[in-house]
């Protein structure tokens, strides 16, 4: 047992503490896989991270990433608020502006020459979803079938069966209680504003495995849908994403296609600084 830098902190919204809350425990070494999925669990959070010394040549620094219940191989609000984390706690590049994460999916670039955080999206593989499985995800959710304009299969290390609705309008009209976990794997809603709205789009995350019935904010989710729409022609300029609305959250996600690589973007505010023994 020995005291570890531990900072908690909201991603993806401009106002803090309306955003995804993160805990990270900066100094991971010597702490073993139960201790850090107890850990993960006490802290009750979507996810808790801990930054541990890199094993590839080009990381910066390795992250684990865990739920209440699983360790997960790549999540998109942890990737920006642990490296927010990490150069607050003095970490410090081996390229300038630019930070190298080593997680389950490989490494991930962040962009820190902004005061907005950009993760590259990992690589995401798109499947059609069989007519079998958006007929029941339909029914459980009660969506009216002409509402749902496509759909797809994601998978960018997590695994996300996506519905694009009609409107934004009708992707907040959903009821998360529906969705049971585990019986039900993670839903994504996507659906359109309209020209006069401040956000182009409105997303939610349905059966997190944290058990909650919403995710606030979810990056990986909106990282995978963003290559989703880059290969559907639906994404060739700057977006910005609201996600949270149901649940009283302010969560602002800014997606954008650079060349060849698509950045996921929103702000992270240090909100606790300080120690935790273990």
């Amino acid at each position: 047992m020995r005291n570890r830098r531990f900072i908690q902190c909201d991603v993806f919204s401009p106002i803090p503490t309306s955003g995804n809350g993160l805990a990270v425990v900066v100094d991971s070494e010597g702490l073993s896989d139960k201790q850090m999925q107890t850990f993960a669990a006490w802290t009750n959070l979507a996810e808790t991270t801990f930054i541990l010394p890199p094993e590839e040549p080009l990381a910066d620094y390795k992250l684990r990433i865990f739920s209440p219940t699983r360790e997960m191989l790549f999540a998109g609000h942890p990737t920006l608020g642990s490296c927010a984390a990490w150069l607050h706690a003095g970490g410090e590049a081996k390229q300038k502006n630019l930070v190298r994460q080593e997680c389950g999916v490989g490494l991930v670039e962040i962009d820190v020459s902004n005061p907005k955080f950009a993760f590259v999206a990992p690589p995401t593989k798109i499947h059609n979803m069989p007519d079998g499985l958006l007929k029941e995800i339909v029914e459980v959710l009660k969506i009216p079938p002409d509402a749902v304009s496509h759909s797809a299969i994601l998978d960018n290390g997590p695994v996300w069966q996506v519905l694009m609705l009609e409107s934004a309008e009708q992707v907040l009209a959903v009821d998360s209680s529906q969705v049971k976990w585990p019986e039900h794997k993670p839903v994504g809603l996507i659906g359109a504003h309209g020209a006069d709205n401040e956000c182009d789009y409105e997303v939610r995350m349905l059966a997190p495995s944290s058990g909650m019935s919403e995710d606030p904010i979810t990056g990986s989710l909106n990282a995978a849908l963003a290559h989703w729409m880059v290969v559907e022609g639906w994404l060739d300029d700057v977006i910005t994403v609201a996600q949270g609305t149901k649940i009283n959250r302010y969560g602002r996600v800014t997606i954008y296609p650079h060349g060849d690589k698509i950045y996921i973007a929103g702000d992270t505010h240090i909100i606790i600084d300080g120690q935790v023994t273990m």
